[in-house]
């Protein structure tokens, strides 16, 4: 891939692969960190971006996973324990099956989620859209797309 196309298909996923990070991490400084270092990674495998079909959902997923590991560092640091600098083949096994089953507690809680809370919440955090386009999609207004926006990010919080 080139720096250009590059600029093209990866930049302008900035502003969603933040709100992403801030949705998980719940802090700005933390949300841009996790964009910059995002970046710093697809920089660095320029040459293998060739092969993303979707740079969209491919990016969500690796801000995800990134996000995921800094909260996972972040609360072993806060335990007490000291990080080694080479983890094993059985922590990176531990660490590949903690991310599926928070995966699996975030899907398991949004299946509780009332229909349309589920709906918008999907639309606006992992679909990127913005409020114009789920009106549109939904024919719900703008103000009740915020209550159930905030609605089903309560529950989460409350859930997880």
């Amino acid at each position: 891939m080139t720096k250009a196309e590059f600029i093209q298909s990866y930049l302008p996923l900035q502003e969603g692969l933040y709100r992403v990070a801030f949705y998980i991490l719940e802090s700005e400084a933390d949300a841009e960190d996790a964009v910059q270092d995002l970046y710093v990674k697809l920089w660095n495998s320029l040459d293998s971006l060739d092969t993303v079909r979707n740079p969209k959902s491919y990016c969500v997923t690796l801000m995800r996973n990134l996000c995921l590991d800094r909260m996972r560092k972040a609360s072993c640091r806060h335990a007490g324990s000291e990080l080694r600098d080479a983890p094993s083949e059985s922590e990176d096994a531990l660490s590949a099956m903690d991310s599926k089953e928070s995966l699996q507690r975030v899907i398991s809680a949004m299946g509780h989620l009332p229909e349309k809370q589920r709906k918008v919440l999907q639309m606006k955090v992992f679909e990127d859209l913005t409020y114009e386009q789920i009106e549109e999609r939904t024919g719900i207004g703008y103000l009740t797309l915020r209550v159930y926006l905030s609605q089903a990010r309560r529950k989460l919080r409350n859930v997880l």
